[in-house]
């Protein structure tokens, strides 16, 4: 685990399973239709119930694909979590991915603020089935949570579930964070 002070808030870097932490919301790394059939997805509906899928088939089916960048909110079942907040990554090659990838991590902390929430845990977005490079990923999250304007945000976890991505990451956010 390493620990980092951004703007008086509480920066958690922790290799581990998202599903475990102990956070107001978590944020999910989904697709636009938030149909959660692997990685990230997957595990949470496994660990916090069917629920979670039900909710959000009923979120896109009320108000539409989410867009690349955005993100939508569901209760988070049997976790431990609040929430679940599934924030809709870009694919890696997209012309406009760093900056969707940015917009899907600040709408995630921004949306967290909007429910008056105090942590929440973010995984590396995009950098499973979506294919962006683990450096990258962590150089586009390091610099929104660095430059967030942080309310009410006292604890923001960024969960790895590999050596190799907590490696990565560590390295990036001691470079951007320090």
């Amino acid at each position: 685990m390493k620990v980092y002070n951004v703007r008086g808030v509480e920066v958690v870097l922790l290799q581990g399973d998202i599903t475990d932490v102990e956070a107001d919301a978590i944020v999910n790394a989904a697709n636009q239709y938030l149909e959660h059939g692997g990685g990230v997805a997957r595990a949470i509906v496994r660990k916090g119930g069917e629920a979670i899928q039900l909710e959000s088939r009923e979120w896109v089916r009320r108000y539409g694909p989410v867009p690349v960048g955005g993100v939508a909110v569901t209760t988070a079942g049997r976790l431990k979590a609040k929430y679940v907040i599934h924030a809709v990554g870009p694919i890696y090659g997209d012309p406009e991915g760093d900056v969707k990838l940015a917009s899907a991590v600040k709408n995630s902390l921004a949306k967290a603020e909007e429910l008056n929430l105090e942590s929440i845990a973010l995984p590396a977005i995009s950098t499973g089935i979506f294919g962006y490079p683990l450096d990258r990923a962590a150089y586009i999250m390091a610099n929104v949570i660095k430059n967030y304007e942080y309310k009410k945000l006292k604890r923001v976890l960024v969960v790895l579930y590999t050596d190799d991505a907590y490696n990565v990451f560590v390295e990036v956010f001691n470079k951007v964070l320090l």
